[in-house]
């Protein structure tokens, strides 16, 4: 939003599917800093809005649905077409995964590491979702210049190329902006680029019995909620390694949750 207001850019475009919280968050952000916003997402127009869906319309968005495109492919035809009439804007890419997406986890990681010796903890693995690759380049970033000694485990969510690029390829695409905007001697190649897609065949957005039994396992011991699309496939498949024990006993493990509740409730009929 910053380097946007710092361009007089007046509208934001981003993408993602219907119910991506990355969009949602981004029009919460546009509504705090006075800048239009539109969302190509993707599918068809649903009858009913509900979940992130409801809440990025309610913030104030304009709402593209963009059938198969829901990674951003028509965002410059959007842009000009909105230029055309006057406007300046400014282009997120799909889930915010950009080096200024991926600074925010890098700043994470630091905030981590804080909390673990503050706390005398250590880590030994941190799972979480991997989809746009934001998350995952920037806490692989972060892990270089704090000097976390964690083994990050990216659980892939969605299987689907980005532009033409593994996610493996986009991540490592992003690791290499950032090394070299942050002064990281690393050379990164894309076998240090791990991603388990074990549990990613039936597609994005796709809730199965194992993310239905991720969600009950962890709201019925611990009253945390987690989201049928990211956290719960992640998670089952936290719960999968240490069931077949793909991890040494006795060592530390961070789950990473990043949040989705909005659209436990898109998915009410899965839940139930």
């Amino acid at each position: 939003m910053k380097q946007a207001l710092d361009e007089n850019c007046d509208t934001i475009i981003t993408a993602g599917a219907q119910q991506s919280n990355h969009c949602r968050q981004t029009a919460a952000a546009c509504a705090i800093a006075g800048l239009r916003c539109h969302l190509l997402l993707g599918g068809e127009k649903p009858d009913v809005y509900d979940g992130n869906l409801l809440l990025s319309s309610i913030l104030g968005a304009e709402i593209h649905f963009t059938a198969e495109n829901r990674k951003g492919e028509d965002g410059e035809i959007l842009k000009t077409k909105i230029e055309n009439e006057g406007r300046k804007c400014f282009v997120i890419p799909y889930g915010g995964s950009n080096f200024a997406g991926a600074m925010g986890f890098v700043t994470a990681v630091k905030e981590l590491k804080e909390q673990l010796i503050e706390q005398k903890l250590k880590i030994d693995y941190i799972f979480f979702a991997s989809s746009s690759g934001g998350m995952q380049a920037g806490l692989t970033l972060g892990k270089e210049v704090y000097q976390l000694d964690s083994e990050l485990i990216p659980i892939s969510i969605d299987k689907e190329e980005l532009n033409g690029l593994s996610l493996e390829e986009a991540v490592l695409n992003r690791i290499e902006v950032g090394a070299l905007k942050l002064n990281v001697n690393k050379k990164f190649n894309l076998s240090d680029i791990k991603l388990i897609r074990d549990y990613d065949k039936e597609g994005y957005g796709v809730v199965t019995t194992n993310e239905i039994n991720a969600i009950s396992e962890l709201v019925k011991n611990e009253g945390v909620l987690l989201d049928p699309v990211y956290t719960a496939r992640a998670f089952y498949g936290m719960l999968d390694f240490l069931n077949k024990k793909r991890i040494p006993t006795n060592t530390n493990i961070l789950f990473w949750h990043t949040g989705g509740l909005p659209a436990i409730f898109k998915y009410a009929n899965d839940l139930q």
